[in-house]
């Protein structure tokens, strides 16, 4: 795991009082051995009055500075440590961690712009990166991503504040316990702001909201948006959809040089330098032609200005167009002669069901994409881990369910690149949430409901017959979403509080069985998760009165159906950082384009009756890889049958039988008090009968909770304080049981 970590304004400010008062012998000893805590293995990036340090493999590129001190013509790059405390109130400090595609001049630039107090310019470049703005010598600023997967997590600590880009190292710091509340709310609606608020599996932990910054002024920690959808500028484009479209190719195709143009080389790292996983359909399939169109030849060099798109080589000269990037991708920027060796990329595909194994993709001009297809075996089956020690596998930031069943993916990612791309993110970025429905009637713009719940329909006709295809499910949904259209905010809190309580909604095998019943399920401003039917009573009543607490709060400015689409990009951009801290290799990056912010916001512009209509992300992803000049695809791109996860899942169930048992014999979700353990005993054991009845969503239910109790017993197992040195090892504390109130 890679993280940041530092503070402001706490033992340095006790050391100043210590010098200035007659401080007892005991406390001034107490801020002596504090002074000495840093993190285990840590490169220090700032040192004297607030340190920072980095913690992990980070790579040379991905750490840059900039300084602008009194005097300077222009904010001047950084190299090695820096000491903050010949700093003045006129000295201002840009750090960038992580993927980012800015060449040096627009992080000077961007530096001196945010010495004015603006900061939303600097999350406008490729890639994805935490940025640290420090102004003064009492003002440090951290800005989050808009999708969530560079989190910032604070904690008061020594009359300061530190702050980390990891919650597990803060919760190590003040020897925080588990907070039960918020994995109760996690289980019991896990994309609800309102439940979850910015609290973290550990008590006392604070998590910065996607879209925030953090500052910290003094030693007291502030939040503050940067970046509210729905404000002026952040919403569909005036220029129409023919724009949108062609500010989305441009960024997404930005993102995906970026990360291939500055990807390091070397014949000695073991494995290709880039590569893709296929594994998820037509998203990460149009990120691997992308790659393979970026040029190998020129060395890495600064990317184009933001309406510019970057260049292609490969493409033959019958297919190339200009269209929506006007041609700048069908240029040739290798010299006259002969053109280079192509560099292999290596694509990967899991094979995960009985259907034969998937087709490369359809790769012309110069061949540059190696598919591998790696069959499923019993260690990439969901559950496999429980077989062996179930103790001594990885300890992600906060559970999810990655823990088991990143098999297949830890597989995949030990076949591929160095820097292994993925379409991870691409449905929730591009896709109409189904309570987008609900918007389209808001806007009085009814007739564009017709194309979605007509193709809902029909999907339904194919599958349970005319009746309910064709007359039941317009009639459900349309229903669905005139609800949830006039329904007040407030209200809808509190009448979701009243189905958790009295278990509406999360129980019974008739939910969700087909598209129009999901479709009208997800019309909603809440919708419990499907591990709400096996907790406690206690545990819902705490959840409820969560939410009838936020009820009390101000009610978003965004429209049911954009607030639910950003709710779905920021929970599943948490479970795939999940997923890379379980399955990431040591030196190895996984990026996912999808869930940067220039894509992020490139998306916003897409009309919300674009997003809705059948096939809208295969159409979207065609025409940005037409703008690359892949104009050459074949006619069923995208039509291809996902794999059925279901069968694997209960098929690991069964293989791991005597493992879940064992683990659900005494749980610790037991004994705080969170579930209904002879309930999960059942529910375990219909799963695993291949003759037994399965309710839908049991298997995701089943997977959360196995995954939050592999993540409570390993965090009991660890050893605490193991993140730092020099930091008095806390007496471990008993897990608590869940608090109504």
């Amino acid at each position: 795991m890679r993280w940041l970590a530092g503070w402001s304004g706490g033992v340095s400010q006790g050391r100043l009082l210590a010098a200035r008062r007659p401080f007892d012998q005991t406390v001034q000893e107490a801020l002596a051995a504090l002074a000495t805590v840093r993190p285990i293995a840590a490169r220090a990036l700032w040192t004297g009055p607030d340190p920072l340090w980095a913690v992990g493999d980070w790579r040379p590129e991905e750490i840059r500075q900039f300084v602008h001190r009194p005097g300077d013509r222009a904010p001047q790059p950084v190299t090695g440590p820096a000491d903050l405390s010949a700093d003045t109130e006129a000295t201002a400090r840009l750090l960038v961690l992580g993927h980012c595609g800015a060449a040096d001049q627009e992080l000077a630039a961007g530096l001196a712009a945010a010495r004015g107090g603006a900061v939303r310019h600097l999350t406008g470049w490729a890639g994805s990166y935490t940025a640290v703005l420090r102004l003064g010598t009492r003002s440090t600023l951290l800005v989050t991503d808009l999708a969530g997967l560079q989190p910032v997590f604070h904690t008061p600590w020594c009359g300061g504040t530190a702050y980390a880009t990891a919650g597990l190292p803060l919760a190590d710091l003040v020897g925080a316990g588990v907070d039960t509340g918020h994995l109760a709310a996690a289980l019991a609606c896990p994309e609800s702001a309102e439940a979850l608020g910015t609290s973290t599996p550990y008590t006392g932990v604070h998590r910065v909201p996607p879209g925030h910054t953090l500052a910290i002024r003094g030693g007291r920690p502030q939040v503050k948006g940067y970046d509210e959808e729905g404000t002026a500028g952040t919403g569909p484009s005036p220029d129409g959809e023919a724009a949108a479209v062609r500010e989305l190719t441009r960024s997404l195709l930005e993102a995906v040089r970026s990360r291939v143009r500055q990807a390091p080389g070397g014949p000695g790292s073991g494995r290709p330098r880039i590569g893709a996983d296929l594994s998820y359909g037509t998203a990460a399939t149009a990120v691997a032609l992308l790659a393979a169109a970026v040029p190998i030849s020129a060395a890495p060099a600064a990317p184009a200005a933001p309406a510019a798109a970057p260049p292609a080589v490969g493409v033959p000269a019958q297919v190339r167009r200009t269209g929506a990037t006007k041609g700048s991708w069908a240029r040739d920027d290798a010299p006259e002669g002969e053109p280079p060796t192509p560099e292999l990329l290596a694509a990967v595909t899991s094979h995960e069901s009985p259907r034969p194994a998937p087709e490369p993709p359809h790769d012309t001009g110069r061949p540059r994409l190696r598919h591998t297809v790696l069959p499923t075996g019993p260690s990439q089956l969901p559950y496999a881990e429980l077989s062996d020690d179930p103790l001594a596998g990885p300890l992600p930031d906060a559970p999810g369910r990655a823990l088991v069943t990143g098999g297949a993916a830890a597989a995949r990612l030990a076949a591929g690149g160095t820097d292994h791309l993925t379409g991870h993110g691409a449905r929730q970025v591009l896709d109409g949430h189904p309570a987008r429905l609900a918007d389209l009637l808001r806007d009085g713009r009814p007739r564009e409901l017709l194309p979605p719940v007509a193709a809902l329909a029909g999907a339904d006709r194919a599958l349970t017959g005319t009746l309910s295809g064709a007359l039941r499910t317009p009639v459900t949904v349309l229903r669905a979403a005139r609800r949830l259209a006039r329904a007040r905010w407030a209200e809808a809190l509190d009448d979701a509080a009243v189905q958790l309580t009295t278990r509406r909604g999360t129980t019974g095998p008739g939910v969700r069985q087909t598209m129009g019943a999901h479709s009208a399920a997800d019309l909603a401003w809440l919708v419990p998760g499907p591990a709400a039917r096996w907790l406690s009573d206690d545990a819902l009543a705490a959840v409820a009165l969560r939410l009838r607490l936020a009820a009390r709060g101000p009610e978003p400015l965004l429209a049911p159906g954009a607030h639910r689409a950003k709710l779905a990009l920021h929970h599943h951009a948490a479970n795939y950082r999940t997923l890379v801290q379980v399955a990431e290799r040591h030196g190895q990056r996984v990026h996912a384009p999808f869930f940067d912010n220039r894509v992020v916001r490139a998306a916003r512009l897409l009309p919300a009756d674009l997003r809705l209509q059948p096939g809208a992300r295969h159409a979207l992803l065609r025409t940005v890889l037409a703008g690359a000049g892949r104009v050459d695809l074949p006619p069923d791109w995208g039509r291809a049958p996902r794999p059925d996860r279901a069968a694997a899942a209960r098929l690991g169930l069964r293989r791991a039988g005597d493992a879940l048992a064992d683990l659900f014999r005494a749980p610790l979700l037991a004994e705080a008090g969170l579930i209904d353990l002879p309930a999960v005993r059942r529910a375990l054991g219909a799963a695993a009968d291949p003759y037994g009845e399965v309710p839908p969503g049991a298997l995701d239910g089943l997977a959360d909770l196995v995954a939050v109790e592999l993540w409570l017993r390993r965090f009991e197992a660890r050893r605490g304080g193991a993140c730092w040195t020099g930091l008095p090892v806390p007496q471990r504390r008993a897990l608590a049981g869940v608090r109504v109130g």
